[in-house]
């Protein structure tokens, strides 16, 4: 059910008003080779509708070991029940959620939950009835991202359908992974002006168009949780992710990163399946 809608949370006026790409564009080179994002927003065009931001959750969940020795109709009710609240909260161009399976990739968390709605509120509510079922008693999360979108400031300067952060609203491209990691830039990164922030992302923004295949989504966290910015790059194809942390190694703006740990790889599976592979 969320992969079906993955292409309708934004709302149609956003959908209709074309902006530059920054997906693909402006995957930012980290110390460790990790690329983040744009940073900063442009002004708002008077002359265009108001962008209705977004808010993005990303919460990660590990299954306590004594649900696993539950019996099998017990576990079975519980991950019909917590189905079940994802369903229901799935609610075109209002509210999504997306499911992704982290077993064999992190040993500290089973399962993925990325939800996109627009009002802090509704995330709080619809995390709360999740924690609220059955299998929900048996859940810790030991990480969860809170972030909000944007207009980014840096543009490469032609349309691009498929970005939608730069417009202030998450596409879900639908792609089969997903590596997400908060992000946090350095105090001097921020003291620099404008054309020399731009020269230096110039550089990655060129490396980032030569991986098409990878589809970057930035959200940002200022004052609203631990980090600075939360990304999350979308592909079929995770060498080529590899190659594009590894090659933007070489960038200069990877002096500006301050910390972009931890680093989530995610497979995106439906909710029952996502519940499934918990055992």
């Amino acid at each position: 059910m969320a992969q079906e809608m993955a292409q309708t949370i934004a709302p149609k006026q956003e959908a209709e008003e074309p902006q530059a790409s920054a997906a693909k564009t402006s995957p930012t080179a980290a110390v460790s080779g990790r690329p983040a994002s744009s940073y900063g927003a442009a002004p708002h065009d008077p002359s265009k509708p108001p962008v209705k931001r977004q808010i993005v959750a990303f919460s990660f969940y590990k299954v306590m070991p004594e649900w696993r020795r539950l019996p099998k109709d017990e576990k079975a009710a519980h991950k019909a029940e917590f189905a079940a609240v994802l369903e229901r909260w799935n609610r075109t161009g209002e509210f999504l959620s997306l499911t992704y399976s982290t077993i064999g990739t992190r040993g500290d968390v089973d399962m993925c939950v990325w939800s996109i709605g627009y009002a802090v509120d509704e995330m709080n509510q619809m995390r709360s009835e999740l924690m609220g079922t059955g299998l929900g008693g048996y859940l810790n999360s030991p990480h969860n991202f809170l972030a909000m979108t944007k207009r980014s400031q840096y543009q490469i300067g032609r349309p691009d359908e498929s970005e939608g952060e730069s417009r202030g609203a998450i596409r879900p491209g639908g792609q089969k992974y997903i590596f997400i990691y908060p992000f946090w830039k350095t105090r001097p990164w921020y003291l620099l002006s404008l054309e020399e922030r731009k020269r230096l992302m110039d550089e990655h923004i060129r490396v980032g168009l030569s991986y098409p295949r990878v589809k970057l989504n930035t959200t940002y966290s200022f004052g609203i949780d631990d980090q600075e910015f939360v990304v999350a790059f979308e592909t079929n194809f995770p060498e080529d992710f590899v190659d594009l942390v590894q090659q933007l190694r070489e960038t200069e703006i990877s002096l500006y990163t301050l910390k972009d740990t931890p680093v989530f790889s995610c497979v995106r599976v439906a909710a029952e399946e996502m519940l499934n592979r918990l055992g």
